[in-house]
């Protein structure tokens, strides 16, 4: 696998269970050794053919899934045992408690009038954000963090992974984010890559990432969407060519994302979003089998003709009715992969 952080910028790494996130993750901290290749960081070599340097060695800071607070010692202690020169000791810890920087970042983190407080005291999303003002207490040149929103209610996680991003960049510190909700790491990071097998797929921007998705796997796994067979009409000219293609929604535009265009009459596979499949006053005659409101959308499963089913999402207040016979067509341009991916 190949990764490359901007300094200052947050990777998310997305991916499915199993597909060696958390292995990467622990391999860059150093706590599990590269079997080949390099890890660079801030011009660093911290592992390649003939070294490995320590975790404590590296300036990467951790932040858990479970803050994994020392229960023993307050919020202002447990930030200042991530101090350069604490050593590991819960005394140094203790001593340098009232030190001016472990006061900036628990301020930094909004916890000023939790400082003398224990871990119990605190709920979970507070404890998570000490632990991230320890992980940046020591200064690190990188802050990985392990699903460290994963336990959280939805509206505290959507805070704190808000928070947490304000507070890297307000401290220009880079960061690698492992996350198993696409849609955190879409709205959340600057960059995201995309996992499989132990190989990256994909590493772009989330605009670039959910409009130009490289294959359909990818395409699925980052958002919904509808797959459909097409037949192709004609092809335009140059790299990156629009197709004319005639699929199960009738004509559709098509940008193809391989590398020598289709000739006419060979079936590629389109992929459209559902927000693309749109009700028309003229369109492909389907009914609709499911409506499921998300508040002010509404996801509609349409039956076609031929038997598919397709994926529309309509404004709530717009929504057809169970059962209801409607026409549906394709809005802007699909994209076009080679048949079978």
């Amino acid at each position: 696998m190949d990764l490359s952080v901007p300094a200052g910028d947050l990777l998310a790494l997305v991916g499915p269970s199993g597909c060696g996130k958390t292995t990467a993750l622990r391999t860059i901290a150093g706590l599990e050794r590269a079997g080949a290749g390099t890890i660079t960081v801030g011009g660093r070599v911290l592992a390649d053919a003939t070294r490995h340097v320590r975790p404590e060695q590296r300036r990467i800071g951790w932040v858990p899934q479970s803050a994994t607070l020392f229960p023993h010692l307050t919020v202002a202690q447990n930030v200042a045992f991530g101090l350069k020169g604490t050593g590991g000791s819960r005394h140094s810890a203790k001593r340098r408690a009232a030190d001016p920087e472990v006061r900036r970042l628990i301020d930094l983190v909004g916890l000023a009038s939790h400082a003398d407080r224990l871990p119990a005291q605190l709920s979970g999303g507070q404890a998570q954000r000490v632990a991230l003002a320890r992980a940046l207490a020591a200064g690190p040149d990188l802050v990985l963090l392990d699903e460290p929103f994963g336990a959280l209610d939805p509206l505290l996680r959507q805070q704190l992974r808000d928070s947490t991003r304000a507070w890297l960049r307000a401290e220009s510190v880079t960061g690698v984010l492992v996350t198993h909700d696409q849609s955190e790491a879409l709205s959340v990071a600057d960059h995201v890559a995309v996992m499989r097998d132990g190989e990256v797929l994909q590493q772009a921007s989330p605009r670039t990432l959910f409009s130009r998705p490289v294959t359909p796997w990818v395409a699925g796994f980052v958002g919904d969407a509808v797959f459909l067979d097409a037949v192709v009409r004609s092809a335009g000219a140059g790299h990156d060519p629009v197709l004319r293609t005639t699929s199960e929604l009738g004509e559709v535009p098509a940008r193809w994302m391989g590398a020598v265009p289709p000739s006419s009459g060979e079936t590629v596979r389109l992929m459209v979003r559902p927000a693309q499949v749109v009700p028309r006053a003229e369109g492909v005659r389907g009914r609709v089998t499911s409506l499921r409101f998300t508040g002010y959308d509404a996801v509609l499963t349409v039956e076609l003709p031929t038997g598919t089913a397709v994926s529309a999402l309509v404004p709530a207040a717009e929504a057809p009715d169970h059962d209801a016979d409607i026409a549906v067509g394709v809005n802007g341009e699909a994209l076009a992969y080679a048949a079978g991916q």
